[in-house]
């Protein structure tokens, strides 16, 4: 803890805060203090009310009951400029900035304070100067749509120290970032504290936590039920206080050496789509009983592969054989029937259809009767809910109304319970709670061990150093790097990651 008591260097507080939506109680009587020059982690499962509080302290939500405090003083936010006039500012997930606009035109676009005419060069000046301060290298002339997902970061955060905050709030702050780019943040977190700026750094990676906060905030459905001096707590004690129970996150390995290949990829091309880059000459072996990862940063070709491997898309050149079967640019249909089954990353847009039922979703890929019998499909999805552990009303719930983390196992469900021998799965715990990614972790792990062979494609490189015996990095729509999963190594996978290896 920071020199001196919470009541005399707090920056921002919420004091018995509440909040309410239909059906749901986001926030139960939260007490939070954030003193002046501290990181301040905020902990917890998904649903566990901690995002409904950070918007609250921006701005963005009203309370129900309770107080939000800045510098001592009730404040009553009634939007995000509000909050920034009081100096309190939030840098999203999903970044807000105008793509052909220059760095200097995003950070000064909005601002009240600008006068009738602008004087551009002054702006750029300042933001310079911003960037030198914080260690945030950004050029204020490069438009934005020329600036790796890193850089945009840094003009969003450049944007917030503009408009005077000294409150920052950081969403999941290293969802798209390599290791470099996190731990360059890490340390502009730290020279923003040492300014005496507070930090509220909101994140799912328990390892980010401890290298960065210096207290922990942890929540559970919509309560605090943990506060440490991150000083004094370790993984363990974080994450169980998060789900209520001991949770085992220890690398996974294969036990006994793989078998024949089941997976094959032999110098495929195709274009990229939107902003993605071309594949260009990619050839991967996967074997039996052996987990592969592919890591790299978002747009580096991870989709692309992914469909074409799951004959989604059609190459220009090569070829994707399934248990010796060729099944280049086939279709979905003949590669499900070579024993391929593909778990996408997007697991409520292209995964699953979130106005059906469970029962009908484990129903969308598999064949099926021109009339179908209600019993036996409740019955079917009453058994994956048993076997997969999904925590849901019935079979007849809608899926949109799963959590994320009983969303993916419903998705696991469909996709493996045909006993595929080949698995590819994309983005398997993206934004799912410390228990749920030790339940997706789990069942991975069981695939592996009944022979099956995975391709684990992620842009998060712990959920591929977790269960990969071999890790590829792919950059610019190329393999750049391999090395075995008990030799990697965080920082090498880093450099091929932003395509200095």
């Amino acid at each position: 803890m920071k020199n001196g008591t919470p009541e005399a260097r707090s920056a921002v507080e919420a004091r018995g805060v509440s909040k309410a939506f239909p059906g749901v109680i986001a926030n139960a009587g939260v007490d939070l203090s954030v003193q002046r020059g501290e990181v301040h982690a905020v902990l917890g499962e998904n649903g566990a009310g901690k995002s409904t509080l950070a918007s609250i302290l921006a701005g963005l939500y009203r309370p129900d009951d309770g107080e939000v405090l800045v510098g001592g003083e009730p404040v009553n936010f009634g939007s995000p400029r509000d909050a920034l006039a009081r100096g309190v500012g939030m840098v999203y997930q999903h970044f807000r900035l105008v793509e052909r606009f220059t760095v200097a035109e995003n950070v000064i676009l909005g601002d009240p304070r600008q006068p009738m005419l602008l004087s551009t060069r002054r702006a750029e000046n300042t933001v310079a100067e911003l960037g030198r301060k914080y260690g945030l290298p950004v050029n204020p002339r490069a438009s934005v749509e020329d600036l790796s997902v890193g850089e945009q970061q840094r003009v969003e955060i450049v944007k917030m120290l503009y408009r005077g905050a000294d409150v920052l709030i950081l969403d999941e702050p290293t969802a798209v970032l390599t290791p470099q780019e996190s731990e360059n943040l890490f340390e502009t977190v730290r020279a923003m504290a040492a300014e005496g700026k507070s930090v509220i750094f909101i994140s799912h990676k328990l390892s980010e936590v401890l290298a960065v906060s210096d207290r922990v905030t942890v929540m559970r459905d919509g309560r605090v039920v943990a506060r440490a001096e991150t000083a004094d707590s370790d993984r363990r004690s974080l994450a169980r206080a998060m789900v209520g129970r001991d949770v085992d996150l220890s690398v996974q390995r294969a036990e006994k050496a793989p078998g024949a290949p089941l997976l094959e990829i032999e110098n495929l091309n195709a274009p990229g789509e939107g902003d993605a880059v071309p594949l260009t000459d990619v050839s991967l072996t996967v074997h039996a009983g052996e987990v592969v990862g592919v890591a790299g940063v978002s747009g580096n070709g991870q989709r692309t592969l992914a469909e074409l491997a799951a004959g989604m898309r059609k190459p220009l050149s090569g070829r994707v054989l399934v248990k010796g079967v060729e099944t280049t640019g086939r279709g979905p249909k003949a590669t499900r029937r070579a024993g391929l089954a593909y778990v996408p990353e997007d697991r409520l847009g292209t995964g699953l259809a979130p106005s059906l039922s469970i029962s009908e979703n484990l129903l969308l890929t598999r064949p099926r009767p021109f009339f179908l019998k209600r019993k036996e499909m409740a019955d079917t999805a009453r058994e994956a809910i048993r076997q997969f552990k999904i925590r849901a009303p019935g079979p007849h719930a809608a899926t949109r109304d799963l959590s994320g983390g009983n969303a993916q196992k419903a998705l696991l469900a469909r996709e493996l319970s045909d006993g595929p021998e080949v698995i590819i799965v994309a983005s398997p715990t993206r934004g799912l709670d410390v228990g749920a990614t030790q339940a997706v972790r789990e069942i991975l792990d069981q695939r592996r061990r009944a022979g099956c062979a995975v391709l684990l494609i992620s842009e998060d490189l712990d959920e591929v150093r977790s269960l990969s015996d071999r890790i590829l990095v792919l950059y610019e729509g190329r393999i750049v790097h391999e090395t075995s999963g008990e030799a990697a190594n965080v920082e090498d996978l880093g450099l091929a990651m932003a395509g200095a290896g």
